[in-house]
């Protein structure tokens, strides 16, 4: 780790300088934030969870046909991806109303929306990452319409696969939020999902008692978070079935 140039730090993951050209590994560190690390803390082994049903899902989806930045998990911690440059927007699938959308437009949380929806966010933690539309988005030149098309088709098939994916282990997938970049490869350009895709970027709760399963546990002080992303992990058959989920550095199937 200290031999490695460290490249870039978020609130949640540590990018340093790769193998060879084109690659970075991506670092899953073990703190917890929200509101745009206004609250924080650090809870030992949420890193090496997140790492790993990451690599989990990721892996689906890029047999499925969907680009990705995602090569190989190396350990416990760490990816191996492929360097790309990060579109400026978040992209949020919604599909039951919960977090901000139910404050913005007074909807009771846990209300079955009519349909996916779709919503863009800038990027910009000291603007608390503001909504905007796809014209923002065209208008500043954070992305074309035709990256906003890619961007789009890409959710949706992300939305089924989760969607499906959670409900078969008795899980609602309640919204999730991804990002894209652009990766340059043979002097062409194409976007690809990248960052990951986690309890930490998910809401997900249990089908049948509706308890949390994800990131909302530290949002809203409810405790538990490192056991229900090990219960998320324990459906999707990523630990050992003989294995009891502990609280602190869980060990997982390699």
């Amino acid at each position: 780790m200290k031999q490695r140039r460290r490249i870039y730090e978020g609130k949640a993951k540590i990018l340093y300088e790769g193998p060879e050209p084109g690659m970075l590994v991506q670092f899953f560190k073990d703190d917890a934030t929200a509101f745009n690390a206004k609250k924080h803390d650090v809870i030992e082994g949420k890193g090496v969870l997140n790492n790993r049903i990451s690599e989990y899902i990721f892996t689906n989806l890029s047999q499925m046909g969907i680009p990705t930045h995602f090569v190989k998990r190396l350990n416990m911690r760490e990816q191996l991806i492929r360097e790309v440059e990060i579109i400026p927007v978040e992209v949020v699938v919604r599909n039951i109303a919960a977090g901000t959308i139910s404050q913005r437009l007074g909807i009771e949380e846990g209300t079955v929306l009519p349909r996916s929806i779709i919503e863009f966010y800038y990027k910009n933690d000291a603007l608390n990452d503001p909504i905007v539309s796809e014209e923002h988005v065209t208008a500043f030149g954070w992305a074309n319409a035709q990256e906003i098309d890619d961007m789009m088709a890409m959710a949706i098939r992300v939305n089924d696969f989760l969607s499906g994916m959670f409900k078969g282990i008795g899980i609602e997938l309640v919204d999730f939020k991804i990002e894209f970049g652009r990766l340059i490869e043979n002097d062409t350009m194409r976007v690809v999902l990248a960052d990951e895709i986690s309890p930490d970027s998910c809401r997900l709760w249990d089908s049948s008692t509706k308890e949390k399963m994800d990131k909302d546990r530290f949002r809203r002080d409810l405790g538990g978070l490192v056991e229900a992303y090990t219960e998320v992990a324990r459906r999707l058959g990523i630990l050992n079935e003989n294995e009891a989920p502990r609280p602190s550095g869980p060990t997982l199937v390699k």
